[in-house]
């Protein structure tokens, strides 16, 4: 049961090493694209907005859009920039998402503090 828990934690913290299929999934959407990374990290925000993902969803991108330099400015462009497209209520959601994204966060970096 520990094991599952490590993993599915790893995954929420954004390791995808876990998910192999996952993350090689990713790796091929990206270079099949044909995208700079920092396009290809704002679609894929653009994307979560539009499909109302959850907060697990958001901290694994936004996680690894920071490991990749997205800066906060481009990120918050972004839904700005689809809002007219998807509605105010996705992206209001959205906004709560992704502070319910960050809590996650900072409750596993004091978790992983307190060991």
């Amino acid at each position: 049961m520990a094991h599952h828990t490590t993993n599915l934690r790893d995954v929420a913290e954004g390791n995808l090493e876990p998910l192999e299929e996952l993350q090689q999934s990713l790796e091929d959407s990206f270079k099949k694209s044909g995208l700079d990374v920092e396009t290809f990290m704002l679609v894929r925000l653009a994307a979560l907005t539009a499909m109302d993902a959850a907060p697990a969803s958001w901290l694994v991108n936004l996680k690894i859009g920071k490991e990749l330099g997205i800066s906060r400015e481009r990120a918050i462009g972004t839904l700005i920039a689809i809002a007219p497209v998807v509605g105010t209520a996705r992206t209001v959601s959205a906004a709560g998402s992704i502070l319910r994204a960050l809590e996650m966060a900072n409750a596993i970096d004091e978790e992983e503090m307190e060991d």
